[in-house]
């Protein structure tokens, strides 16, 4: 799954534009390194995100095509570093 549609159904981004526009800004990391829009999630992958001076950090659970509010939450874990 693209890692811009995956942001969007987890709940993580409110919008798929905004974010291709997180990715497009290099505030989108895969394993550590920049990811566009387009590159592919898989399972197990650490995804981490800059959202202004906070960084937050993920480990994908699950790849589903659509999810509802009470289990998105489910298709990822926090990391804490």
């Amino acid at each position: 799954m693209r890692v811009d549609k995956y942001l969007k159904v987890s709940r993580i981004i409110k919008r798929r534009t905004i974010a291709q526009e997180f990715c497009r800004a290099q505030k989108v990391k895969i394993n550590g390194k920049t990811a566009k829009p387009s590159d592919p999630l898989r399972l197990g992958d650490i995804v981490s995100i800059q959202f202004g001076m906070k960084i937050v950090e993920f480990e994908v659970l699950e790849l589903r095509e659509g999810s509802t509010k009470d289990n998105a939450a489910q298709m990822y874990r926090e990391v804490i570093s």
